[in-house]
């Protein structure tokens, strides 16, 4: 519980603010929603993050190219026929959680990072459709069934409301500012997390706090 609660979190922000990062365009999107949303005179909240749909994209995106565990187990609880395999009783099942958020046959453009694709614009504007939470089967960061994760719910909290403080108060330096380049290589663990760890620099952009 306490490896699942910490790892996969901070995870799961580290990958998002890279992508962020890699992609300017994206993070001032983010933030102007933010500031739209939220205003400029106080800090996002937890109740804030129901209105962010953007933001919520955002991070549905980042654990679809990067889910936090790539690869889950199951057993065959009875024999079954999946897609034409015949997958015998008491068979231990890996599930590649990171390949089925690639699949180019889910996915229009599969590797590139475009948290778009997870808000409708016409008859629901704005609003998400595709939840993480194991009922879409081309994106299970979490699981699915009775042994996803059970902590869903909090996770998706922490990392929306850590990534929103992390936006809205500060811009992010990579490279000295010559470029925004940055490794994505991975590190295969039991969680994903990245082969060199982000180095960036905060630059104040709001302060939340007052100092009187």
């Amino acid at each position: 519980m306490f490896i699942a609660g910490t790892n996969g979190p901070a995870s799961a922000i580290e990958w998002s603010l890279a992508e962020l990062i890699r992609n300017p365009h994206t993070l001032k999107k983010a933030r102007e929603e933010i500031d739209s949303v939220v205003g400029k005179d106080r800090l996002v909240k937890e109740s804030d993050i129901p209105n962010l749909h953007y933001l919520q994209a955002v991070v549905k995106e980042a654990l679809r190219l990067h889910p936090t565990i790539p690869i889950f187990a199951r057993e065959a609880i009875r024999s079954c026929q999946v897609e034409g395999y015949d997958i015998p009783q008491y068979s231990k099942i890996l599930i590649n959680a990171w390949a089925i958020g690639r699949d180019p046959n889910h996915w229009d453009n599969a590797l590139e990072f475009h948290p778009e694709r997870f808000l409708q614009t016409e008859e629901e504007p704005g609003k998400s459709k595709i939840d993480v939470r194991g009922q879409y089967y081309p994106l299970l960061p979490f699981g699915s069934g009775r042994r996803s994760c059970p902590g869903t719910s909090l996770a998706l909290l922490v990392i929306q409301g850590m990534l929103a403080s992390l936006i809205q108060c500060f811009d992010w330096v990579v490279n000295d500012g010559k470029n925004n380049e940055v490794d994505m290589s991975e590190e295969g663990r039991v969680t994903l997390f990245m082969a060199k760890p982000l180095k960036c620099k905060p630059v104040i952009r709001f302060v939340p706090f007052s100092s009187a």
